[in-house]
């Protein structure tokens, strides 16, 4: 004879199986993916955005299981139409916030993520990803060793930068500017009475690039700046080419609602 559990097992089987079932395992395999690229998108404020990633992954699986118990139950509990009525305006409330969510996402505009590609074409110092936002230049091609002043020719990437960043299409867009070393003890007495740490040498640099970009002429409120020394390398620090990848400036360009630590604007609740 066979239970009723074992019958249960098998029309829950079945509903795994059912086209809708593939759906949704889909989107929510598509809403995991964003949670990456977001995750990348936002190396400098990453507490704010591991928050925004669990959240998402709370209301996806909310979801999943409201939308397996709703089959379920129509299937095979036989509930009233109000009940019915209720889970459903419950998946619905759930799929809202889940959109709500994938809106905070947003890729830069296409037309700013065609222009900083072909920035990076015309300046071999400057790499930029489009799946992120980011662009990464080289510290070699903007300082002299052991130094936070702009060298002669850097004025040239970062003017062309500047362009793109207060053309219509980029006119909202936040720019983070992020310096990075590698773990090298600054070498020479006079460096070192300058900048007495890797901490001290990153955020000089990176103060000194978003001091050009305001010089520009992009408006001093988009700008935001950060030093992380020699604790954020790319590389193993082991060969001077992998030394050479730490040393670093990170140019984040994000859209205006992109959640970022001490810009109360777009983290309100907080404050």
């Amino acid at each position: 004879m066979i239970s009723p559990r074992f019958c249960l097992c098998l029309a829950l089987a079945g509903l795994c199986a059912a086209p809708g079932c593939a759906v949704s395992r889909r989107k929510y395999n598509e809403a995991q993916a964003q949670n990456r690229v977001l995750s990348e998108q936002n190396r400098a404020q990453l507490a704010e955005i591991e928050n925004l990633r669990t959240h998402s992954r709370n209301v996806e699986d909310r979801l999943m299981r409201a939308e397996e118990d709703l089959a379920v139950i129509e299937d095979i509990a036989g509930l009233s139409g109000d009940e019915l009525a209720a889970f459903r305006r419950e998946r619905a409330g759930l799929r809202d916030e889940l959109g709500g969510l994938a809106n905070r996402r947003r890729p830069l505009p296409a037309e700013v993520a065609k222009r900083l590609a072909a920035l990076s074409e015309r300046h071999p110092g400057l790499h930029f990803d489009p799946a992120t936002g980011v662009s990464k230049l080289d510290t070699d091609v903007l300082f002299d060793s052991g130094e936070a002043e702009l060298k002669r020719g850097a004025e040239d990437v970062l003017g062309d930068l500047v362009r793109v960043l207060k053309s219509p299409e980029g006119a909202d867009l936040k720019v983070m500017v992020a310096g990075h070393t590698d773990n090298r003890r600054i070498a020479g007495r006079p460096t070192r009475e300058k900048y007495p740490s890797n901490f001290h040498l990153s955020t000089a640099r990176a103060l000194a690039v978003a001091t050009f970009l305001r010089s520009a002429g992009l408006e001093e409120n988009r700008l935001g700046v950060a030093g992380f020394g020699p604790h954020q390398p790319v590389a193993p620090n082991v060969t001077p080419e992998d030394r050479r990848k730490n040393r670093r400036v990170e140019i984040f360009v994000m859209m205006p609602e992109v959640p970022v630590v001490g810009w109360t604007e777009t983290i309100p609740s907080l404050y």
